[in-house]
């Protein structure tokens, strides 16, 4: 018998084909073994490959944020323990002082921190380039990422052109939970000072209720008389509530025109 055959005897069989590629007499073909948890669902990351983002939980997606692509059984159970408060939507409510606070330390709280605002900026590109009147739900959809969850009252206004083309997003005032003191001249005043054609008004429900106060009301007929007075065309006032919740005055009470 040749030397190469007795070479290979007592040698498990696997190690022989290991034996024989390391000499360039075969070529093994390359395996891809699909990692299963405990459980027998598929890892986050397997099921993004094979069925798509839309197919993981809010969990399974921070899961991956947190841990850059590799989650495990670990990381699902850290990612559901900071849904635990307020869910997906709590993560709005996330400012700079959770990278000090989180259990998770900074470099992972400083990821989640960035996921939520890569968020809120793909929120702000989808508004259209023009013709945003036409649209309104994506301006409400984009403020509702921007200032969902604050727990002051904040009010602005989005700024267009002759185009309805957005010109400038302004903050124009941020109150204590009681609520803020507003005035129109102010509103109008920015729009003069941008040489803005239309603006949406926005302000924020802490409360979480998007239902517009007498308050309220009584305010928007404040802006609308103003911005007729100046020929500026006030669109429409939105009241920001949470869980994707908004209201707009002018379709609820009608033109104030």
């Amino acid at each position: 018998m040749s030397g190469k055959v007795s070479e290979a005897r007592g040698i498990a069989p696997h190690n022989v084909a290991d034996l024989l590629e390391d000499r360039g007499l075969i070529r093994l073909p390359s395996v891809t073994f699909t990692p299963r948890r405990d459980d027998g669902h598929e890892p986050p990351l397997e099921r993004l490959r094979r069925r798509g983002i839309r197919s993981l939980s809010d969990a399974e997606v921070l899961a991956l944020l947190l841990s850059a692509g590799r989650a495990d059984g670990g990381d699902l159970l850290t990612a559901r323990e900071v849904l635990r408060e307020g869910g997906i939507a709590g993560l709005l409510r996330l400012d700079e002082s959770y990278l000090h606070r989180s259990a998770l330390g900074a470099s992972r709280a400083g990821a989640v921190l960035a996921g939520v605002d890569l968020g809120r900026r793909l929120a702000r590109v989808r508004i259209p380039q023009g013709r945003l009147l036409s649209r309104p739900d994506l301006a409400a959809n984009y403020l509702i990422l921007r200032y969902q969850g604050c727990d002051q009252e904040i009010m602005g206004a989005l700024y267009l052109d002759v185009r309805e083309r957005l010109i400038v997003e302004r903050e124009l005032y941020r109150g204590a939970l009681t609520g803020i003191n507003a005035e129109p001249r102010e509103v109008i005043r920015q729009a003069l000072y941008c040489g803005a054609v239309s603006f949406i008004l926005f302000h924020t429900h802490p409360s979480g209720d998007p239902t517009p106060s007498g308050d309220d009301l009584a305010f928007t007929w404040e802006v609308a008389a103003a911005a007729r007075a100046l020929r500026i065309n006030f669109f429409d006032h939105f009241v920001l509530g949470s869980h994707g919740r908004w209201v707009s005055i002018r379709a609820r009470r009608g033109s104030w025109y």
